[in-house]
């Protein structure tokens, strides 16, 4: 994965805000990122859109505790707990995020316009109600560390045997800009994370550029079906094994604050 999901972001930053290790300020300016603007819709107590800041203030006076990350796809509702119309947002935006104290949830919908170079981008998220249950199929730091070596092993042997590990000028480029990023903000998670969960989200991003390289670069050596089948065969539970990782990443500073 060659970016972090928004869901991921705003959570870290806002457990962070939440915990008191960063300013409203420098918590929203790493959640909005690139994009233009972000703001928040169906927020309690509001008519109408309201800004980042405003929106986490107003969580807080909510009694919302911290924020969990769900990356569900069809078939893994991965961190989500309900209802059913709050899972059909967030499957249909393939992420969200899940207020802890509170029964709330943020679902991000953007929005996009300009030319090529030159694009503009805005997101809304969506506050819903959600059930105040356990998240979905989210591991622990120590099981999402052992399931990323291990998953990551079987893959990469399948993937070299079939020629479809990435190769090429355009897997080049991306590994390239993977290593650019990485070398250009080492902070990839937010002030008072545990360094086991960096680790661990690091792992996961290298996971997905994997699965997104062998994707992206065509059938390559799988010149027959039953060789496209083992890749997607191989490809399946690694991808799922690095939304799990992921997840487990985001969530951790919750999970670590709510063992105490």
């Amino acid at each position: 994965m060659l970016s972090e999901p928004r869901s991921g972001r705003l959570a870290a930053w806002g457990n962070a805000l939440l915990a008191g290790n960063v300013s409203p300020d420098d918590a929203v300016i790493a959640i909005v990122g690139e994009d233009a603007v972000h703001r928040v819709e169906g927020l309690p107590g509001e008519t109408a859109p309201v800004g980042l800041t405003l929106a986490l203030g107003r969580l807080r006076t909510l009694r919302v505790r911290g924020l969990r990350v769900a990356l569900p796809a069809p078939g893994h509702p991965l961190g989500l707990s309900g209802p059913p119309e709050f899972n059909k947002r967030a499957l249909e935006a393939e992420e969200a995020v899940v207020c802890h104290g509170a029964g709330y949830g943020l679902v991000p919908e953007v929005y996009e316009a300009g030319p090529d170079g030159d694009v503009h981008v805005e997101v809304v998220w969506h506050c819903l109600p959600v059930r105040e249950a356990p998240p979905a199929d989210v591991p622990s730091l120590g099981e999402a560390e052992r399931e990323l070596a291990e998953a990551l092993r079987d893959a990469t042997a399948v993937l070299s045997r079939l020629d479809l590990a990435g190769s090429g000028p355009v897997a080049e480029a991306a590994i390239d800009a993977y290593r650019a990023r990485a070398e250009r903000g080492r902070e990839v998670l937010a002030p008072g994370y545990p360094p086991r969960a960096v680790r661990v989200l690091e792992l996961a991003q290298r996971v997905g550029l994997l699965v997104s390289l062998a994707e992206e670069n065509g059938p390559g050596g799988a010149v027959s079906s039953a060789e496209m089948a083992a890749r997607a065969q191989a490809l399946r539970p690694v991808e799922r094994t690095g939304r799990r990782a992921l997840v487990a990443a985001y969530n951790s500073m919750v999970e670590e604050r709510e063992s105490r």
